[in-house]
Formats: C-alpha cells, sequence, structure tokens
C-alpha cells in the first residue's frame, strides 16, 4: 500500500524533496516513451513584498495554479520568509504529443515542437463565466504581430453597459488589449494573444480567448509556424505513468463552456482512468489516495498506484463500490 496523508502535508512533503532555486523557463525535456510526466516541484522563500501574481509571473505559472498549490497560504501576503511550492510538475495532457495542446482545466498551454524531444508549456487566460473557451481540434491560421483590435459588437455593448465606450478599432500599443502578438485559430472569432494586463493569467477572465504573458507570447511566436495543429481539450484528471508508478494530477473540473463544473468528480476520474486502457491490467490503485487526490484538487501529480505483484487484482476490476 502507498502511505496516506493528508493533501497539505502531501504537498510540503513533496516540496521537501527538491532544492529550492530560481525557476527556469518552462521548457521541459520529455519522458522516455511510455512515461508520461515532466518537470519537478519546487520551492522557493517568499519576500516581504511578493504576491503571488508576481510569484506566477516570475515563474510562467498562473494565478489559480498557485493558490491550489499553496493552501492556507494568503496569495497577496504569503509573508518574508513563507515556503511557496511552485507546481512546475506535470503530468502531459492525454493524445498525441504534437503541436499546440490546451488544457481548459489546468488553464495551460503546451507546445510540442516537430523533431525536438521537449515540451514547452506557458500559463494561460481563458474565458470567463458567459464567455467559454471552445473545445476543438484546429489549427494556427495567421500570426500577427503588433496587433490591432476591432472590439466585436457584443463586448462593445457589454462595456457600453457599464459606461465604458470603446473605439471602433483599439491601434498597437500598450492600451491594446492584445498585447503585442495574436496568433488566429480556425476556430472563428478565437484567438491566442498576449495582454496588456499581467493579472489574469491562469485564470478565467478573457471572452473566450487565450491569454498569455506577453513575453511568453512573444516566445511562442518564434516557435510555432502557421499550420501548427491546435487541440483544445477539457481534461480535469490526468493519468500518468513514470518509472513504472502511476500519478493522478486533478484540478477543479470545468464544464464544456469553462464554468465550474457539477459532476460527479469520482465519475468523472474513473471514466478518465478507464479511458486509460494501457494501464488496467499491471498496477493495483491506492483508492484512498485517489480520494485525497481529488479532493485537493492541488495540479500536482501524486502517486497513486504501484506494479501487480502475484495474483493481486488489477486496478480497474477492484474499483470500490462507491466510485463506480
Amino acid at each position: 500500500m502507498l502511505p496516506r496523508f493528508p493533501a497539505v502535508t502531501r504537498s510540503l512533503s513533496l516540496a521537501a524533496l527538491l532544492v529550492a532555486g530560481p525557476a527556469c523557463a518552462l521548457e521541459l525535456p520529455l519522458p522516455p516513451p511510455g512515461e508520461d510526466v515532466v518537470g519537478q516541484v519546487q520551492t522557493i522563500k517568499a519576500k516581504y513584498e511578493d504576491t503571488f501574481a508576481d510569484i506566477g509571473t516570475a515563474n510562467d505559472l498562473g494565478y489559480l495554479e498557485m493558490i491550489a498549490a499553496n493552501p492556507g497560504v494568503d496569495p497577496w501576503l504569503p509573508g518574508a520568509g513563507t515556503e511557496i511550492i511552485l507546481p512546475t510538475r506535470y503530468v502531459l495532457p492525454p493524445g498525441p504529443r504534437e503541436g499546440i495542446v490546451i488544457n481548459l482545466a489546468e488553464y495551460r498551454l503546451y507546445y510540442f515542437p516537430k523533431g525536438q524531444n521537449v515540451v514547452h508549456t506557458f500559463p494561460l487566460g481563458i474565458g470567463r463565466e458567459g464567455w467559454g473557451s471552445p473545445i476543438a481540434n484546429t489549427k494556427i491560421t495567421a500570426k500577427t504581430p503588433n496587433p490591432t483590435w476591432t472590439p466585436p459588437a457584443s463586448i462593445r455593448a457589454e462595456h457600453a453597459a457599464d459606461g465604458d465606450i470603446l473605439p471602433t478599432v483599439v491601434p498597437a500599443g500598450p492600451d491594446n488589449p492584445l498585447g503585442p502578438f495574436k496568433f488566429t485559430l480556425g476556430v472563428p472569432g478565437y484567438l491566442i494573444h498576449g495582454s496588456n494586463k499581467k493579472f489574469g493569467i491562469g485564470m478565467r477572465t478573457s471572452h473566450g480567448c487565450f491569454r498569455m504573458l506577453n513575453n511568453n507570447v512573444l516566445e511562442l511566436s518564434k516557435m510555432v509556424p502557421v499550420g501548427t495543429p491546435v487541440r483544445i481539450i477539457n481534461e480535469p484528471y490526468k493519468f500518468g505513468i513514470s518509472a513504472g508508478k502511476v500519478y493522478l494530477e486533478a484540478h477543479t473540473p470545468l464544464d464544456d463552456h469553462g464554468d465550474p463544473s457539477v459532476v460527479d468528480k469520482h465519475t468523472a476520474v474513473i471514466n478518465a482512468l478507464l479511458k486509460r486502457e494501457d494501464l488496467a491490467n499491471n498496477l493495483r490503485m491506492n483508492w484512498d489516495m485517489v480520494r485525497d487526490v481529488v479532493a485537493a484538487e492541488d495540479g500536482m501529480p501524486v502517486e497513486i498506484a504501484v506494479p501487480v505483484t502475484g495474483g493481486a487484482a488489477p486496478m480497474v476490476s477492484s474499483i470500490p463500490p462507491e466510485l463506480q
């Protein structure tokens, strides 16, 4: 059996295993064939003036994932010397490792450059309530530096209702909400772009488009050609293998429109597990740990299964009745 302990203790124990240090840009080597986990959790000590927004910006992390990884810590005043967990370990999203993959549930973009054994990953702002981001298979159809912004009629009406009259065209520059670069997607009306506001990356703040930090969108613009496939998914529960062990990474579920979901979480996690047919017959699951991970939703991969020995039952056949 794997050890059982509370989610907060688990997070701190993970951090204690790693040496604290400055974070690097999130370009990570891909794992060996058949494995799915990349990166390492890191810790830093907060300075007096730090906020989660500042720390996230400096480390390519979104605001909500910082909060999820550091329960009980004040995001606006962590306090000098407070240990802050940087959740920079990931189970790669399911499906082909090619082009761009956006996972709405984790507010994160993954880019798998062709012919390279690395993945680049960046935090995203996604559509807020009433303006959900789409789930789709599409591609990059255009790249535009220093874009102008022509607000759609719906957005102009929304602003006008609040007494804010938008111009018909916003020129390129520091006041442009598209930032210094935009990627046009094959889904009409949706973009990947920068922003004129640092706050909101890693949150539900946009009108459906995907917002990036400006330094990140400029970095991505140098790597991603027109025609690159883009797969937009919504997977709050990701299972992955590393060194023969199975890990689960859990995020707060969103519905298909990017709104908070009322889905039965245990049913959802079992459905995500059943999609991984390669895991079904040779591992024994610690269901108590699965419950802990699903309850914590801290966005960090946690070991939840060990190899079967002898005649032990495979993990799918041993799903507890209350989770089926």
